[in-house]
């Protein structure tokens, strides 16, 4: 069996109507690759990655055996078309060329992104609707957590739970202070990434202190001895590749460590995270690939989210199945790029504050002090609203004095 073609689609995809306001002002439209590969066999295997991988990558595949990539260390999006591949020409799920089923149902999560409290509380009502008992996102200092966490704990049914992601700290909070305040409502769940990555000692003080779970992503050490130093609770590998995240399972594995991979894509993606989940030992945290923020995919499965899981596929493969229609209108829509806007902020005291925003650099909304301009609180009694261009000359004003200026803090 030899790999003969790989098609390679660049597609478009629409946002979840509820979603779409505030991820379209983080992000603009996202675009994946999308990559179906056919052997001599007549099989078909299919892939995605948030990027077009280089050609040369993409030939290193081309008239090759799929079993020559067993355990995959070039590329995640073509190595799930691999998987896809093995599985259908043994006749197995693809969890079964990993190793031992651990688990049926797999643990998922729900994502969204920061922003006004009231459509936070909005996300908990629409994700816990759907079945999800987890959600993360990204704090930014645009918001107040504690107010979003009160709006969202006044919705959320019993049992939801808040993953808080600190995106490595760029504030003046004082960690473990503002940790214990979110840990008095019953749905802050865990935090991830509160501290820059390299201050494990940090890490494992705040393990320590905090009532709240904490979740490693970035390692400074490889995932290797960081891990073994007990720097968190639960530990997160992000868009790895199949071989790395088999021996990291290993490590996971021997010191019965909870961990979770966080492999952003479509149902392609869900499908091969959901297998790799299922068969690594203590892979029994929640994952996410954030496929419940798009309303339309190229594959023709949805699997249903109940309390809070995932039931592992026992077809061959991945077990999923192209929607060829799908996949060609996807190649050719073409939504409008979100224009810079401004986000507009005013403190309790009447203090105002406003920034440009473009969505190539969705960074400095959870990271502004990386523009050295200033540095924010998560806690601070603030709100925000997203201004458009809407023709005015004050907002044309805003603009030149922002780009002159960078933040703009007044009275």
């Amino acid at each position: 069996m030899k790999i003969t073609e790989i098609e390679v689609h660049d597609i478009t995809l629409p946002y979840v109507d509820w979603i779409a306001y505030q991820l379209n002002h983080y992000y603009g439209p996202t675009r994946r690759t999308v990559y179906v590969a056919h052997t001599d066999t007549g099989l078909m295997g299919l892939g995605e990655s948030g990027r077009r991988e280089p050609q040369e990558t993409i030939g290193r595949y081309l008239g090759t055996n799929p079993f020559d990539h067993v355990g995959d260390e070039d590329s995640l999006g073509l190595g799930t078309a691999m998987y896809d591949l093995m599985g259908q020409a043994a006749g197995v799920p693809v969890y079964k060329l990993i190793g031992q089923k651990y688990r049926s149902w797999v643990p998922t999560g729900s994502w969204t992104v920061s922003t006004h409290p009231d459509r936070m509380a909005e996300a908990v009502r629409e994700y816990s609707s759907q079945g999800y008992t987890w959600m993360k996102y990204h704090l930014s200092p645009f918001e107040n957590v504690i107010d979003q966490t009160e709006a969202m704990q006044a919705v959320a049914p019993e049992g939801f739970r808040i993953h808080y992601d600190f995106t490595m700290h760029g504030t003046d909070d004082h960690i473990i202070e503002l940790l214990n305040k979110l840990a008095e409502y019953p749905i802050a769940g865990c935090f991830e990434d509160a501290l820059p990555a390299e201050d494990l000692p940090g890490y494992i003080e705040l393990r320590k202190r905090s009532p709240l779970r904490s979740v490693l992503h970035h390692f400074p050490l490889g995932a290797s001895y960081d891990v073994l130093m007990g720097a968190a609770d639960a530990y997160m590998l992000g868009h790895m590749k199949i071989g790395d995240a088999i021996r990291r399972s290993g490590l996971f594995a021997a010191g019965n460590m909870p961990f979770m991979l966080q492999n952003v894509g479509g149902h392609i993606t869900q499908a091969l995270t959901t297998h790799m989940m299922a068969a690594f030992p203590s892979a029994n945290f929640h994952f996410f690939c954030d496929s419940e923020t798009w309303s339309d995919d190229v594959v023709e499965e949805r699997p249903p989210i109940v309390n809070g899981f995932i039931r592992v596929s026992e077809k061959p493969g991945l077990g999923v199945t192209l929607d060829r229609d799908a996949l060609e209108r996807l190649s050719s829509l073409d939504l409008p790029e979100q224009p810079r806007w401004i986000m507009k902020s005013r403190y309790m005291n009447g203090a105002r504050m406003y920034n440009l925003i473009d969505t190539s650099n969705s960074l400095f909304l959870v990271r502004p002090d990386r523009t050295r301009h200033i540095t924010l609180s998560y806690d601070s009694p603030i709100e925000s609203e997203y201004w458009d261009d809407d023709g005015s000359e004050e907002f044309k004003a805003m603009v030149e004095r922002l780009e002159e200026e960078g933040t703009v803090l007044e009275r």
